[in-house]
């Protein structure tokens, strides 16, 4: 699997081919690289965990551009389409649901969060190669997170860790504790004053809470292999 952070919570996944884009906020994400468009390149599907602008971004824009769909909660659908965006190329769906798209099976799991519409939503992804992937959106730390790994065996977790709005460090290692990730990229860090500036204390609780998740250390927008 080859991750690219760019920022946030903003994300791209690709194996053999498959590309998938996770809450693509580039455009007043500071942490961005300057250009992000000419980075874009092919993508089969972008996925929007909640309607706060730090997460939709500019994901309407991304797909009117390269044909990808739209994963979202069905009740974003409207305000999706009012960006312009035709309903054949948005998957609406909601917590617990699984859809195919391109190849790579989406469920949608709960996150403990707020959102105008709807309620926000993580995601767990199972490529055809069978790497998988959870992407908590933002979320304070729940306790059924233990249930994830009942039914999937996760090879990376993008977790929020910034504090504020979301969980934060030590929650964010007790997260991976639970989750029993392999691997750990950390996320809603850094761009902003509020939010935790580096990732330094989660490399030390995740050390005591989940010593055998390792992390990986992000720069935006370079790729890194993750197995």
């Amino acid at each position: 699997m080859l991750l690219t952070w760019f920022g946030h919570s903003n994300f791209r996944l690709e194996e053999d081919g498959l590309t998938v884009l996770i809450d693509p906020f580039f455009e007043g994400n500071p942490k961005a690289p300057m250009g992000w468009k000419k980075c874009i390149g092919h993508v089969d599907a972008v996925l929007v965990t909640h309607d706060h602008g730090d997460h939709v971004g500019q994901a309407a824009e991304i797909c009117q551009g390269t044909g990808a769909r739209l994963v979202c909660l069905f009740d974003l659908v409207p305000k999706m389409q009012a960006k312009g965006l035709h309903a054949e190329q948005i998957y609406g769906m909601n917590m617990g649901g699984t859809v195919p798209v391109a190849g790579v099976r989406v469920k949608m799991v709960q996150a403990v969060h707020s959102s105008a519409t709807g309620s926000p939503a993580g995601f767990i992804l199972t490529f055809p190669g069978g790497f998988c992937a959870y992407h908590s959106g933002d979320t304070a730390l729940f306790s059924d997170m233990k249930l994830f790994r009942r039914f999937f065996d996760i090879d990376l977790a993008m977790l929020s860790m910034g504090g504020w709005f979301t969980m934060d460090a030590v929650e964010a290692a007790v997260a991976c504790s639970f989750l029993g990730c392999r691997n750990v990229a950390p996320m809603h860090w850094g761009t902003f004053p509020l939010l935790a500036q580096d990732t330094d204390a989660f490399a030390v609780a995740l050390k005591e809470d989940a010593p055998d998740t390792h992390l990986v250390h992000l720069t935006p927008g370079v790729p890194v292999e993750v197995a």
